[in-house]
């Protein structure tokens, strides 16, 4: 399931994302039933998202959990598609507090941190990983979590289109293993098999069904006789380990090569 943002009317989700411009009011009406507010409904729909998934968000979802009607919704925010605008950049609040206070460590330590951050981020926020980067929300916190590398980098002494082309292969390197993480994580419930006994069901066959693998492949043989596939903690998801494990690869390769390209006087240098 991809969502693409921006959907709704452009100058009324920017002016929501923004908070430019008075915030909408109920009219009281009788009963004990709390005021209602833009950041109580996305506050309320970004708990749906966590519990239950991007599948169960709804208006009336978001209604019931408040004990108001969908349509008493609607004075604060005009559709879903502007509702999962809000909840996006409302989660990346959390992720932009946390990049922020890692900018003063040395480039390699912040960048490296700024990237754990969004793995752990994301995993306890997997919806967020079914919002298309082709076309960002745009709002404050987004660009809150992008300005915290930028700054980093750019104080490291990298050109201006390095600092987006880096921002670029961080942000899709982890954005594109964790979600193997959160489908890892969420594989079980959907599908009704563990991890460990799907891949022993299918695994234990390859001797019958593929009795020439080790000459048909004798490099990933060998890989496997040397532990590469291993499973070094059986009390967690073999996927999420390599994922990880990936990243942590991924990531010293990429700063590596982001070295390569500093100015040794640590001036920024033209790109």
């Amino acid at each position: 399931m991809v969502v693409y943002a921006g959907q709704g009317d452009a100058r009324r989700s920017m002016a929501l994302l923004w908070r430019h411009g008075a915030e909408p009011t109920e009219h009281p009406t009788p009963g004990p039933k709390p005021e209602l507010s833009v950041d109580l409904v996305v506050d309320t729909a970004v708990a749906v998202a966590d519990e239950d998934g991007m599948a169960a968000l709804s208006m009336r979802a978001v209604g019931e959990r408040l004990g108001r009607s969908a349509m008493s919704l609607y004075t604060y925010v005009a559709s879903k598609n502007e509702l999962v605008d809000l909840m996006y950049d409302h989660a990346f609040a959390e992720l932009a507090d946390a990049v922020e206070r890692e900018t003063d460590q040395p480039w390699r330590a912040a960048t490296t941190a700024w990237a754990e951050h969004l793995w752990r981020f994301s995993l306890r926020h997997p919806w967020t990983l079914q919002v298309s980067h082709a076309r960002p929300v745009l709002g404050p916190h987004e660009y809150r979590v992008f300005e915290s590398l930028a700054l980093v980098l750019h104080r490291a002494g990298l050109g201006p289109s390095d600092i987006r082309n880096a921002f670029g292969s961080l942000f899709n390197l982890v954005r594109g293993l964790v979600r193997t993480s959160a489908e890892a994580r969420q594989a079980q419930a959907a599908t009704g098999m563990a991890e460990d006994e799907w891949w022993y069901a299918r695994s234990s066959q390859l001797e019958e069904v593929a009795p020439d693998f080790d000459t048909r492949f004798p490099t990933l043989t060998a890989m496997a006789r040397d532990g590469a596939f291993a499973n070094d903690d059986e009390d967690e998801p073999y996927l999420e380990q390599e994922a990880w494990q990936t990243l942590r690869f991924g990531l010293e390769a990429l700063l590596d090569g982001i070295e390569r390209r500093l100015a040794p006087t640590g001036h920024t240098r033209r790109d």
